[in-house]
């Protein structure tokens, strides 16, 4: 570990007040929501770096992997986690990360993981605490996936990957140690845009959906201009300017429909009939509103839901259990959640 690393590891150890105090001394409020003393004193020190929405890709995919690495977490006693890859339909193999849990549960469905990034960064590390903590407590597999990226590979290739890596997860669920023929997808962030897509989309294609999705901070409509893109448009890590950054190098060209459902799942004319949703939100993020609303928008479509947001975290949260005592609670709350929902539909 760097000397820089262990320092800032040893302020995070501070108690709340001075990590207040030294992140410009009073509490940050926005929204009538109060960011958590740690984030505050990460956000303050994100302000005097350049905003990642100014810099070029391949130097955010670095700050982003380099910036985590302080805080990962010691590995879950007893989870087991291989690299391996799986071979695409469209001929090419697809990086993947799977997880098995210590005591697993039979009659649980596997679960596919989609990391966040906006499609453009990210990696099988940036959500490697959080894949140990749900294999861990919800007893299932988890295949985590490395899907490609723009902007070298525009929309729709991560979702391509993801679609392909959901099919393979339900063909070898069995193998995996999973309940057979089942499998639920899930990720954060982008990672839920993807998942909340790819439920609905095998339903159009007349292919088996997931037995659950799991959304977490999700994007789900880039058309809706929502109020909390401006009460928290400036928040760390993500930023309007940010979201901007990451569109510009997903899509093709500016000429998109943005109201496709593939983009804005929200955007569909079909909710009902889609499988169970938990979806968990954080309160300072502009997607807050984003996910709350897609949430209300299921359950008036009759599909069951269980909705959280977590107020005092920021969006990303399931990076940050080593920052935060308030993510680690999160984050298991949200698999409590899974557990939920999948004992209420059998």
């Amino acid at each position: 570990m760097t000397l820089q690393a262990l320092f800032a590891k040893l302020i995070l150890k501070l108690p709340d007040r001075l990590k207040v105090w030294l992140a410009g001394g009073r509490p940050l409020v926005l929204g009538g929501r109060t960011l958590d003393p740690a984030l505050q004193l990460l956000t303050y020190a994100a302000s005097k770096r350049p905003p990642l929405s100014s810099l070029p890709v391949e130097q955010v995919r670095a700050a982003e992997k380099e910036g985590l690495k302080p805080f990962t977490r010691p590995a879950v006693p007893g989870v087991q986690w291989e690299d391996s890859s799986i071979r695409s339909p469209r001929g090419h193999r697809i990086p993947v990360r799977i997880y098995r849990p210590a005591r697993p549960n039979p009659t649980r469905p596997a679960l596919t993981y989609f990391h966040m990034g906006g499609g453009v960064i990210g990696t099988l590390d940036t959500c490697h605490d959080y894949c140990q903590l749900l294999t861990d407590r919800v007893g299932c597999p988890i295949v985590s996936v490395d899907y490609r990226l723009a902007p070298e590979h525009i929309f729709p290739a991560g979702l391509e990957d993801c679609i392909d890596a959901y099919e393979w997860t339900l063909a070898h669920s069995g193998a995996l140690g999973a309940v057979s023929g089942h499998a639920m997808v899930g990720g954060d962030s982008m990672g839920g845009n993807f998942s909340a897509v790819i439920t609905q989309e095998m339903i159009r294609q007349g292919k088996p959906p997931p037995d659950l999705q799991l959304l977490i901070y999700p994007a789900t409509d880039f058309v809706t201009p929502f109020d909390s893109q401006l009460v928290y448009g400036d928040t760390y890590p993500l930023s309007t300017a940010t979201m901007d950054w990451f569109k510009a190098h997903y899509l093709p060209d500016t000429t998109m429909d943005l109201a496709d459902p593939r983009l804005s799942p929200a955007q569909t004319t079909r909710l009902a009939g889609l499988p169970p949703a938990v979806i968990a939100t954080a309160g300072f993020d502009p997607l807050t509103d984003d996910g709350a609303a897609y949430a209300r928008k299921l359950d008036a479509a009759g599909v069951p839901v269980q909705f959280q947001c977590f107020d005092s975290l920021a969006h990303g949260f399931v990076a940050f259990m080593g920052i935060t005592p308030a993510a680690h609670l999160a984050c298991q709350a949200i698999a409590d959640m899974v557990i939920h929902a999948l004992e209420q539909r059998t």
